[in-house]
């Protein structure tokens, strides 16, 4: 198995990061330090140093005509784990914990024995399915109808509509299904130039990102915490959604520190004309539409860069951009268990039916590559100029995690409570309430991540940038 000091050389070349800093990392623990067969650890803890080591960089570039010099970081592990799963730990004025999954969500059994997972957090996925089995909000209705079908029949159908599920499949399925064959062509973290744009020098800066602004068009987990991640570092970040969207509340607080959040409908010339706007003065554009979801609107990657010349354009997916399945939509939990990852994460365990991660590892392995790639990229704009897109995909991301290996007495540590984790947690004001919350997982000597604006509701914000 690698070390995460391996692991974290072939992310820096993935996304053309320099290796200096990795003489400046200190990484501290070892797996398992949450109960899994996965190296939930190692990949939290990767990742996250990966977003400080591209955020340190880009700081000690804007520090070199002033003769800086690098700084120190170090990433816990145990600390990289629980900010894998900082929603399940978030409390707002000493509540009860958030609700974060609908009642009908979940795993079932279907009639030829195999096994689907459904996520209706969303009331228009919510109600496709309802609609599709012909039953009520209820649990034992929809366990009921789903043993009339295949798993296969099942997943089929449920795409064919536009929502989502999906069918657990045993590793050795998904290697030779035709979506992973397609996500072995292509990179784990994708950076390609897509214009041109005259080189735009650093200048020098408090803070990582000072000054650097980034549009953040993303909702749920891993699109929302790569913008979080580049507001601990500094950037001004504004979350952009429309109000008729849904969302899931703790989600939106949790994800939100640090973040402006405005209300832009598409829709509508005003709102589009809103964007072009924002778009003028952004330098990171980061989006979680499905491949060419915004193009309806005139905002691709190639139109983006038109009307900003020198932008870095990040899009997220669940299947990734080629493919048989690169259009369908998908979630962390569903793509766990379409990919195996649930199926091997219960045979290690000795149970039945699919058992998940202990944590959304695909989505916050996914924002924080995201964040990294962003972040490197912006250097390599100020060396080289020119315009360019990032693209990471959760199933690309777990082909990566199971590339990785298992362990084994995985499943010997216990769960972390709130309790375990309180040397962790931080208490911040919000327009929600006292936060409490999961810190930053990776210290940095110079410039600490920390979140310089409060969490607030969605469009809490005018859609200007602040001055």
């Amino acid at each position: 198995m690698q070390e995460a000091r391996e692991i974290l050389a072939d992310l820096c070349d993935q996304i053309s990061l320099p290796q200096d800093g990795l003489d400046d990392l200190t990484l501290t623990g070892q797996d398992p330090v949450l109960p899994s067969s996965f190296r939930i650890g190692t990949i939290a803890q990767t990742s996250i140093a990966l977003s400080a080591l591209a955020a340190a960089e880009f700081w000690y570039q804007r520090q070199m005509k002033r003769g800086g010099k690098r700084q120190a970081i170090s990433v816990d592990m145990r600390h990289a784990a629980v900010e894998f799963r900082s929603d399940r730990y978030l409390r707002i004025n000493d509540g009860p914990p958030p609700e974060l999954w609908d009642k009908i969500a979940g795993t079932y059994q279907t009639g030829d024995g195999r096994w689907v997972r459904l996520h209706t957090n969303f009331p228009h996925h919510r109600d496709g399915i309802m609609d599709l089995l012909g039953v009520p909000h209820d649990r034992d209705a929809v366990a009921a109808a789903l043993g009339t079908w295949t798993g296969l029949d099942f997943e089929d159908a449920v795409n064919a509509r536009g929502i989502v599920g999906s069918m657990m499949r045993s590793p050795e399925e998904w290697n030779v299904h035709p979506q992973a064959i397609a996500l072995d062509q292509q990179p784990l973290i994708g950076v390609e130039r897509i214009g041109d744009a005259p080189a735009q020098p650093l200048t020098s800066g408090a803070r990582p990102l000072s000054g650097v602004k980034v549009l953040d068009l993303t909702r749920i987990i891993a699109g929302p915490v790569c913008g979080r991640t580049l507001a601990a570092h500094g950037a001004d970040v504004m979350r952009v959604t429309a109000s008729h969207l849904p969302f899931v509340a703790a989600l939106v607080t949790d994800a939100g520190r640090g973040k402006l959040s405005t209300y832009l409908d598409l829709n509508t010339p005003e709102g589009r004309d809103d964007l072009t706007q924002l778009i003028g003065e952004a330098d990171v554009f980061v989006q979680g539409y499905r491949p060419g979801g915004l193009a309806k609107w005139g905002f691709s990657p190639e139109e983006v860069a038109a009307i900003r010349p020198g932008i870095v354009y990040v899009s997220l997916s669940a299947y990734g951009h080629e493919g048989p399945w690169a259009m369908r939509r998908g979630y962390d939990s569903l793509l766990q268990t379409a990919s195996g990852i649930n199926y091997a994460e219960a045979e290690a365990a000795g149970v039945e039916g699919p058992k998940p991660l202990p944590c959304q590892a695909l989505d916050h392995a996914s924002g924080y590559f995201m964040a990294a790639a962003a972040m490197a990229t912006l250097a390599r704009r100020a060396r080289m100029g020119g315009s360019w897109h990032v693209r990471v995909a959760l199933a690309r991301t777990g082909r990566w995690v199971q590339s990785l290996g298992q362990i084994k007495g995985g499943f010997d540590v216990a769960d972390p409570t709130l309790d375990d984790i309180g040397d962790l947690m931080e208490e911040t004001p919000s327009g929600f309430g006292k936060l409490n919350a999961v810190r930053h997982g990776a210290l940095l000597t110079d410039t600490p991540a920390y979140w310089a604006r409060p969490s607030m509701p969605l469009g809490s914000h005018d859609p200007v940038w602040p001055d």
